[in-house]
């Protein structure tokens, strides 16, 4: 019997190369966006369908979960993909720019994850794979908010995995560094402040930093490949790093004091 995959936010970047990835693998993949209509590519594919749905509201959630197990019986991996980047200044961020970016980014994902874990009781087992972030254990100049969602997912995972042991269901973060997706362009939210001058040469520093690892980032293809080994590899892991700066930064951050790993990303940043 051919495994299925659910995968959330996948128009574009990571979710939709893992619904294509995937897809070349034989596996049958319920393919979620809020718009599905203006799909055209993933349709096409071999074992995809495509599902409505909106992570900020819980109705689209059980709805296109039901409708994925009604047409392939079974859903054996959930990746949680969907999300946005803001960055910015946080004097400039009012409550409702944080809430936006805290209701997909976290509030979403749990909403999936929480109907993806009874599903996954009641059929005896599966995996849930999180997207998170090399900024999930890092933080970098100007994504104050951004950091603190995928801090949060971090968290989270690692704490549902001991309650979801028993239950046979694994969970996986997924950590990758600067990838070449519309996270830079069009997804990406950013806020300066109207009032004040002062931030602006500390913006322009960082913007030129944060803006050429996209343009050089890596392609979605390696993230895909890596959410296919975490979801396929059996293994009790948790995290999955993937791609430049993951590869070097987790691993100095465990091992340099923190006075000297601030000063590597102040070094790099010029500030």
């Amino acid at each position: 019997m051919k495994q299925t995959v659910f995968i959330t936010g996948a128009s574009s970047g990571i979710g939709k190369s893992a619904a294509k990835y995937f897809s070349s693998q034989g596996w049958q993949v319920a393919a979620t966006l809020r718009q599905p209509e203006k799909e055209t590519e993933l349709a096409k594919l071999p074992g995809v369908k495509l599902y409505p749905l909106d992570v900020t509201r819980d109705e689209t959630v059980h709805a296109a979960l039901a409708a994925a197990r009604r047409d392939f019986g079974r859903i054996d991996v959930v990746v949680n993909n969907a999300g946005f980047g803001a960055d910015g200044v946080f004097e400039a961020m009012d409550d409702a720019f944080i809430q936006r970016q805290f209701e997909t980014n976290v509030f979403g994902l749990m909403r999936v994850t929480r109907a993806a874990i009874k599903l996954m009781r009641e059929q005896g087992g599966g995996t849930i794979v999180q997207i998170a972030s090399v900024g999930g254990q890092v933080a970098f100049p100007l994504y104050s908010i951004y950091h603190a969602t995928k801090w949060a997912v971090e968290g989270f995972t690692e704490s549902i995995q001991f309650e979801l042991a028993p239950l046979n269901i694994r969970v996986k973060i997924i950590e990758p560094g600067a990838i070449k997706t519309e996270f830079y362009g069009t997804s990406r939210a950013m806020v300066k402040p109207t009032d004040t001058r002062v931030y602006d040469a500390f913006v322009e520093k960082c913007e030129r930093v944060n803006q050429s690892a996209g343009a050089t980032g890596a392609d979605p293809i390696v993230v895909a490949k890596t959410i296919f080994h975490a979801a396929t590899d059996g293994s009790a892991k948790l995290r999955y790093p993937i791609a430049y700066p993951a590869n070097v930064l987790l691993p100095l951050k465990r091992f340099l004091p923190a006075w000297l790993y601030f000063w590597f990303v102040r070094a790099n940043y010029k500030i």
